[in-house]
């Protein structure tokens, strides 16, 4: 591989990783944006810091391939998540909604960087969001509370300089740092004057108290008014760095002990910012010389001793140990550092069990996985002999094993694709000046990774059509006896070997009469049928092309185009799309999907002497149908009226004489959302594992069957929609009229 398609495979996975972690930047805000007395917003520091991380993150990837632009707006709001961290910006909702700007601002530049290879920055836009970015900035936000102490208090500095508290001997008041001060003996004859510093160093900030330590004293009589005796304790209140602090002291470093340390105050300032680092592998000297309790000359003395030590052949102590024992640092900031390098190794080593694959390679597996399971079928048909039976049966096993782990591969959690909707309820309920609440059931269950995609668009004009025309304005729920806050709720789950996705809303519910008015007026029915339509065929009429109740075209809805779209969508991956309705509670839609578009177990039937699949999961039970048995609608399963179906008259396939009665058949009970139904068929075949293959544009108006597959001897077989069929078959036994599947 060249070091051009290095870098181009490096970019594709930054391009990757970016969207992730703005996907989590979003879901993040949102959080933030909840009420204060909500569940979900008690742990918003974490969340501030994870956000932050994700522009660190960003930032720093994409330096490394030049990309400024990202660099530089994403610093702006990294500036602004810093501060927020720091307690110095409030989470207010303005402020969210600037920082959701400034998150899709950078999504788009993200994009370009996909498309163009680079991007375009410092446009007029960008420039107005930067400008309202560094106005936040300067809000005033909360600040730190230094806690007084009892002092006591020194006589009044001469010439106008300020006075030094002067602590009582062993006290500490709370400050920035703590300075311990031991000038070397020769500091005097050497030139440096131990006060001279002292001075020096309120240029960067407050001495807040000092003790003067006079335990080295000698007696008078031997005392060398040329040798520097005294030590300082020193409470320093600064927002210098300790490498700047440092600096102060630079020339009597040599023979002097000079130990700068944080205060007991910010220990736990310094704990949190070790918490809140980037997820970089550094070393342990490294991360607490990057926080600023460290320098780099005590990092470098620390090492020293602890390589003299090895030297000598004796155990050397940790590094932590090391500059806890020489005062450069305290014992809860090492400990915070060591966890930090922990909880850095351990998500290394969650990553590297990670794969990314490209999903045209997954596909790729998943149709030579379906070639396979042909392939085995058709092995198994020309066993001849018991021991090719036994190996063919064996091979069969491994292969559906091979199947069920293939498919997994594509599943995943529908979860990530209702969390995006928490953006679009937030900022569409504003616009429309209402109150709406998003629910989120069944996030954790799993489909096809392929249908998850196609279906974000058909929910989202779902969505979007629930809160405009669905949910009523605050005035009128309050009106109507119900509380001003409307719920919308999107639920996922299993159900007879497909998965069910609801779309709900506690608004007004549709309106048969304007639907049926609407209906009339464009001719897609008669006013002398539309009395008799049940209410599952009037709604079922907002699908009709162009077919709206608005009365006013908004940029939300109002046109007619949507709805059409939303079944044409569903419809085209063998889903279907069922409403319920209730005047003056709302309004549920139903969308049944297949669980994957690849294999599914099946369950072979004949039918004029032609071999149709059902969906394994839809079946229920077998029972035979009794020759000479009336040629009813229906049958009594067990005091239940159970309707029928049979499958050649109603596929409109040619019959022989003997299926008048003469002939034994079959009935295959099916069950599809609550729906009960017998099909009546020819022969039963036993179960048989189906890949699924479509059946192309030609025949895409077929009625009853939702795809193809190729059997073991080659022949293909039809795969039936069995909630086309059932429904069919509850229509026809309440004497309503049908029209032929295949037509």
């Amino acid at each position: 591989m060249s070091f051009e398609q290095q870098m181009q495979q490096a970019m594709r996975s930054f391009i990757v990783e970016a969207q992730e972690l703005l996907e989590g930047m979003e879901h993040g805000l949102m959080e933030l944006d909840q009420p204060q007395g909500d569940p979900a917003a008690q742990d918003d520091g974490e969340r501030i810091n994870a956000l932050f991380r994700a522009a660190h993150t960003i930032k720093g990837s994409a330096g490394l391939f030049g990309l400024d632009g990202i660099v530089r707006f994403t610093h702006h709001l990294e500036s602004v998540l810093d501060q927020m961290r720091a307690d110095k910006l409030a989470a207010s909702p303005e402020l969210v909604a600037l920082l959701l700007q400034g998150r899709d601002h950078l999504a788009q530049l993200i994009d370009q960087v996909d498309s163009q290879g680079s991007c375009i920055s410092d446009t007029p836009q960008e420039q107005a969001l930067v400008a309202r970015l560094q106005a936040a900035q300067q809000a005033e936000g909360g600040a730190l509370v230094v806690a007084a102490e009892a002092v006591v208090p020194a006589a009044p500095a001469a010439d106008g300089v300020p006075p030094v508290t002067v602590l009582a001997h062993g006290s500490a008041l709370t400050a920035s740092w703590h300075l311990s001060l031991r000038f070397g003996p020769d500091s005097l004859r050497n030139g440096m004057d131990p006060l001279a510093f002292i001075r020096y160093l309120r240029g960067l900030g407050e001495i807040v108290g000092l003790v003067t330590l006079t335990d080295a004293l000698p007696p008078l009589d031997v005392m060398d008014a040329e040798t520097s005796y005294l030590g300082f304790e020193i409470n320093f209140k600064s927002e210098a760095s300790k490498e700047d602090i440092a600096a102060v002291f630079e020339f009597v470093q040599e023979d002097s002990i000079v130990r700068i340390l944080p205060a007991h105050s910010r220990i736990a300032d310094y704990v949190e910012l070790i918490r809140t680092l980037p997820e970089d592998d550094l070393r342990l000297g490294d991360i607490l010389v990057q926080i600023g309790t460290l320098t780099q000359k005590e990092l470098a003395d620390a090492l020293s001793t602890q390589q003299d030590a090895q030297a000598t052949g004796s155990p050397a102590a940790p590094l932590g140990e090391i500059l806890v024992r020489e005062g450069a640092t305290h014992q809860p900031i090492v400990q915070a550092a060591l966890d930090k390098q922990k909880q850095v190794k351990d998500k290394r080593s969650r990553d590297s069990q990670m794969l990314r694959v490209a999903a045209d390679k997954l596909d790729a597996l998943i149709n030579l996985v379906g070639e396979l399971v042909i392939a085995s079928a058709g092995n198994a048909l020309h066993a001849q002999n018991a021991t090719q039976t036994e190996a063919a049966a064996q091979v069969t096993r491994l292969v559906e094993d091979i199947r069920e782990r293939a498919l997994k591969l594509r599943m995943v959690e529908i979860g990530e694709t209702f969390a995006r909707f928490q953006r679009v309820v937030r900022d569409v309920s504003r616009e429309l000046g209402k109150d709406i609440a998003l629910v989120i059931e069944g996030a954790d269950t799993e489909m096809d990774k392929t249908l998850v995609e196609r279906i974000a668009d058909p929910l989202m004009h779902l969505v979007r059509n629930s809160m405009d025309h669905g949910i009523e304005s605050p005035d009128i729920r309050v009106a109507r006896g119900k509380p001003a806050q409307g719920t919308l709720k999107l639920a996922a789950r299993h159900d007879s070997g497909s998965i069910l996705i609801t779309v709900a809303d506690d608004g007004g519910g549709l309106n048969r009469e304007r639907i049926l008015a609407k209906a009339i007026e464009r001719g897609l029915v008669t006013p002398e049928s539309a009395a008799a339509l049940p209410d599952a065929e009037v709604w079922t009429l907002i699908f009709e092309p162009g077919f709206s109740t608005a009365d006013a075209i908004t940029d939300l809805s109002g046109r007619g185009v949507g709805m059409d779209v939303v079944k044409r969508n569903i419809e085209a991956i063998r889903g279907s799309i069922d409403i319920q309705s209730s005047a003056g509670a709302g309004t549920q839609m139903h969308l049944r999907l297949p669980l994957t578009l690849a294999i599914i177990d099946g369950f072979l039937v004949q039918a004029a002497e032609r071999t149709f699949v059902l969906p394994l999961d839809a079946v229920i039970e077998c029972m035979e149908f009794q020759p000479g048995q009336p040629q009813q609608g229906y049958i009594n399963l067990r005091g239940e009226v159970l309707p029928l179906l049979h499958l050649s008259q109603a596929l409109g396939l040619p019959t022989s004489g003997d299926e008048a009665g003469n002939t034994r058949r079959n009935v295959v009970v099916a069950q599809i959302g609550g729906q009960r139904a017998g099909i009546v068929v020819d022969a039963l075949l036993g179960e048989y594992q189906t890949v699924i293959k479509p059946l192309g544009a030609l025949f895409a108006h077929l009625q009853g069957i939702s795809g193809s597959t190729i059997l073991g001897n080659g022949e293909v077989a039809l795969i039936l929609d069995a909630a086309t069929l059932i429904g069919r078959a509850s229509r026809t036994a309440q004497g309503r009229s049908a029209p032929a599947l295949t037509h």
